[in-house]
């Protein structure tokens, strides 16, 4: 039996088999994609930690997050989630720590917020 696949040249007509490998696919790359956006939800949430709290820009806490991870080797997505569990309880892993300060004085001038 065959099937009109849904594909750039619909008249296409694709067996069973080759119709539920495209299903496999798809069902794959959709939990990819899920994954990618609730990373995405952290990474964001945790950049709203690192501008209320550190006075950095969404830009630079961007940039904290991915150089902690860098320097860490630790993926962003842990950093921010780390990043979270401080605003949540103050703790943070003393390694995680010790980056994030570095990267955060890196950015943030000296001194008091000016007027």
């Amino acid at each position: 039996m065959t099937f009109f696949a849904l594909s750039t040249n619909p008249l296409r007509l694709d067996s069973t088999s080759d119709l539920a490998r495209e299903i496999e696919r798809l069902r794959t790359e959709n939990a990819q994609l899920r994954r990618a956006v609730d990373s995405h939800a952290l990474a964001d949430q945790a950049i709203g930690v690192l501008v209320a709290l550190a006075r950095v820009t969404t830009d630079d806490g961007w940039n904290v997050l991915r150089e902690v991870s860098q320097r860490t080797n630790t993926k962003l997505r842990t950093v921010a989630e780390n990043v979270l569990a401080f605003a949540r309880d103050g703790r943070l892993d003393e390694r995680l720590r010790t980056e994030l300060d570095a990267a955060l004085r890196r950015r943030v001038p000296e001194g008091p917020p000016g007027p």
